[in-house]
């Protein structure tokens, strides 16, 4: 059994990671799943580390680079007439006479 993940960088170079789950015949498999999810954890950590450490140097490149990633905010604040709205009674209970 193997974990498969692929991180695209602000490059847009993919980077794939791999890791093999121990399937020796007397391991429990979820056991063996566990620890391929730790393992690919740490891959991660290590992959963002850099960036992470980067931003904490540098913070307003860190704002900088948020404020370039508004386009999902953009577009949810244009969808909100997907939202569903009936035109009967709040779906709320009334409050009980005091």
């Amino acid at each position: 059994m193997e974990l498969l993940g692929e991180y695209v960088g602000q490059d847009g170079e993919p980077q794939r990671l791999r890791v093999f789950c121990d399937e020796s015949s007397d391991a429990d498999p979820l056991q063996s799943l566990l620890s391929g999810v730790a393992q690919m954890k740490e891959l991660v950590s290590e992959l963002f580390d850099p960036l992470v450490r980067r931003e904490a140097q540098d913070p307003a490149a860190a704002a900088a680079a948020q404020d370039g990633d508004d386009e999902d905010d953009a577009e949810d604040e244009t969808n909100n007439h997907k939202r569903t709205n009936s035109d009967g009674p709040s779906a709320k209970r009334p409050k009980p006479p005091s």
